[in-house]
């Protein structure tokens, strides 16, 4: 089992920044591979971002690229999401999610390949 925390959402202006973070904790959270989802108002759950468990490999969606990072520091079982120049598109509640993998160097992006998720944490950006 792995439990996942999201935290640092919140309210700011078009080109400003934020960074999430989640807090992994559970028996195997040092083994999972992490994402970032969002989901807008009336809208699906959507892929923003992926990391392996080894840290080394990612994967955007085409629209945050550039813009957003995902890290992971795997001494504190946490993963960030760092945003810049936000837009108000980029309002949704983000969600974090973990599938576990033997692999370090794999990452997922489809909502059906993760097993853990947390509980969402909501980002409105004004324009």
């Amino acid at each position: 089992q792995v439990q996942l925390v999201e935290s640092g959402g919140g309210s700011v202006q078009a080109g400003d920044s934020l960074r999430l973070s989640c807090a992994a904790s559970g028996h195997s959270a040092s083994s999972a591979a992490m994402a970032w989802f969002r989901q807008a108002p009336g809208k699906d759950r959507r892929f923003v971002a992926s990391i392996s468990w080894g840290g080394d490999d990612t994967h955007y969606e085409d629209s945050v690229k550039g813009r957003f990072t995902i890290s992971r520091d795997n001494a504190k079982n946490t993963v960030y999401l760092q945003m810049n120049s936000l837009e108000p598109e980029d309002t949704a509640v983000y969600y974090c999610a973990a599938r576990l993998t033997e692999n370090s160097r794999y990452y997922y992006w489809q909502t059906y390949e993760h097993d853990y998720w947390g509980q969402g944490t909501q980002v409105t950006v004004s324009s």
